[in-house]
């Protein structure tokens, strides 16, 4: 292998951790209906957020160190692209799984929130040798008694498609454009630079398609005018095609690093 010090594992580990972080944020719209401390909820959640940004702000130097070293010794670093794009599958995988005990901790430490009114001491709090115990017994496995009654037939069956194939372009937006440079080494720099239009356009989708609807379920359960069963099922579908997405990103890795490297030919 050319790459040295550990550079594939460190960024599958940081390609892990933001998928991880990124499926639980979908479970905190169950703990906001259910509470109904939705700013609060948002507050304590985008203190999570930080940990995945910032995983996100090493990543990319990384990449670009992976496709600089690859086009040194004319080497196709697909193998390793892809195992980055595993990290993402495996992120979302665990994500999936600390779900239930991600909401159990979290409703705590909203509620904890309330009555302390300060992030940093919740944070200097959870530190202590007594609260990292505690949260270490609050594992909750999951079971399928949890899906038990859900009504999946009242959330829009496009979302499936939709929610699956943004996550495709998300999990491979800075990944196919790095990649795309392999294509076309002199420019490789204006190639790297496309990622951030690929998931401009992808949070556009976003925002158009899959944030207004799922809001739309979340206000009226909240409202009392749907069960609060429905957005647990609306959640579950979402971290269920997050998943699908994430496998989606391997088919249109390469497809995607070409049609980006045509514009720079």
């Amino acid at each position: 292998m050319i790459f040295g010090d550990g550079l594939l594992w460190k960024l599958t580990l940081l390609t892990i951790i933001i998928h991880l972080v990124d499926t639980l944020s979908y479970s905190v719209r169950l703990n906001s209906v259910k509470s109904g401390q939705f700013a609060l909820s948002l507050s304590l959640f985008n203190l999570i957020v930080l940990v995945s940004r910032t995983a996100n702000t090493f990543q990319g130097p990384l990449i670009g160190k992976m496709i600089d070293t690859s086009i040194q010794f004319r080497y196709d670093p697909l193998l390793e692209i892809r195992t980055v794009i595993a990290g993402s599958t495996i992120g979302t995988v665990i994500g999936i799984l600390m779900v239930p005990t991600f909401l159990k901790i979290f409703s705590k430490a909203v509620a904890k929130l309330e009555a302390v009114g300060s992030v940093p001491a919740i944070v200097v709090q959870a530190l202590s040798i007594g609260n990292i115990r505690r949260i270490a017994g609050s594992t909750v496995k999951p079971s399928r008694s949890m899906l038990h009654g859900l009504r999946f037939k009242n959330i829009p069956k496009r979302l499936l498609l939709l929610n699956a194939f943004i996550t495709g372009i998300y999990a491979i937006g800075v990944l196919a454009a790095y990649y795309a440079a392999i294509y076309v080494p002199e420019n490789r720099l204006a190639a790297a630079g496309s990622s951030g239009m690929i998931n401009g356009i992808a949070s556009i989708l976003l925002t158009m398609f899959i944030d207004p609807k799922a809001a739309i379920i979340t206000d009226e359960a909240y409202r009392g005018k749907r069960q609060y069963g429905d957005v647990k099922a609306l959640v579950i579908i979402l971290i269920g095609t997050k998943f699908l997405g994430t496998l989606l990103g391997q088919v249109l890795l390469v497809p995607a690093a070409k049609l980006i490297a045509t514009f720079y030919l």
